[in-house]
């Protein structure tokens, strides 16, 4: 049987089993998918002990994405550039690498809106300079779509503009900026994503955007929040013309990214997204 799980703290409210579950069930491969609580401070442990229990990888979640990497034996280029780790493959020699999918999956969900990033007009507007932040802000900028970032910290902006830059194209395509700063790049940007929790459930009529602040016509937004399914943020969007999706999207492939990097096959995607929508929790 191929063993896989989630490694996080805590993994009570993950969608990931039943995701992956069902994507066993669907491709007729007799895996499972388990959830595995790991206390902050056995984090080296659990990693370790994925090889001593014949797991064939794992997927990993807050608050370990960073604190996995030293106890893998090798990261992929995309999980150095973003310096985190959400999978980790145990390859056939022991040996464990640590990938990120998030980035993968950020730019396929768009692919599958419909939303050519090759295309895209007055580049990307990211809000927030968390991990998240980080993949989305990855996943644009190696595109060479020029992507500006704000948070209301400045040096956590400064820290992830600084961070990425060697691994991009060109150091200057992520350009940081103070969080007063938006009503002005609101005007220029063709995508908007929010990489912040704000307007997650239960507070379902938050939002990072100011009230007076319009979308216009031909914009898009990405809410990486995906409970409640539409947030107060995309109805504003949407108030003002622009196009707007939830994160849902990005869970699924992302999911079926590294599921596909565990058995090697074509990842029943539609299969997995079901799943997730029939499930409960966030």
């Amino acid at each position: 049987m191929m063993l896989t799980g989630l490694m996080g703290w805590p993994v009570g409210h993950s969608k990931s089993p039943a995701m992956h579950n069902a994507a066993f069930r669907a491709a007729g491969v007799d895996g499972f998918y388990a959830l595995l609580p790991v206390h902050p401070e056995r984090v080296g442990e659990a990693v370790r002990g994925l090889r001593a229990l014949g797991f064939r990888g794992a997927n990993v979640t807050v608050p370990h994405k960073q604190a996995v990497i030293p106890h893998l034996d090798e990261l992929t280029p995309v999980a150095r550039a973003i310096g985190a780790v959400n999978t980790i493959l145990v390859e056939e020699d022991g040996r464990l690498v640590g990938t990120n999918t998030d980035a993968w999956g950020f730019a396929r969900d768009l692919e599958a809106q419909g939303l050519d990033l090759s295309a895209l007009v007055g580049g990307a507007l990211v809000l927030g300079a968390g991990g998240s932040a980080r993949a989305v802000a990855y996943a644009l900028a190696s595109r060479r779509i020029p992507t500006h970032v704000l948070a209301r910290r400045p040096e956590q902006v400064q820290a992830l503009a600084d961070a990425l830059a060697p691994h991009l194209p060109r150091g200057d395509l992520i350009q940081p900026h103070p969080w007063s700063h938006l009503p002005d790049l609101a005007l220029t940007v063709g995508l908007i994503v929010n990489c912040t929790p704000v307007g997650m459930t239960p507070h379902v009529d938050a939002s990072p955007w100011p009230e007076d602040l319009s979308f216009r016509p031909g914009q898009a937004l990405y809410d990486l929040v995906y409970n409640p399914p539409r947030t107060r943020l995309m109805a504003q969007a949407e108030a003002g013309g622009a196009r707007a999706w939830n994160g849902l999207g990005m869970l699924v492939y992302q999911g079926a990214r590294a599921w596909e990097l565990w058995t090697g096959r074509p990842a029943p995607v539609e299969v997995m997204r079901a799943a997730v929508l029939g499930g409960s929790g966030v």
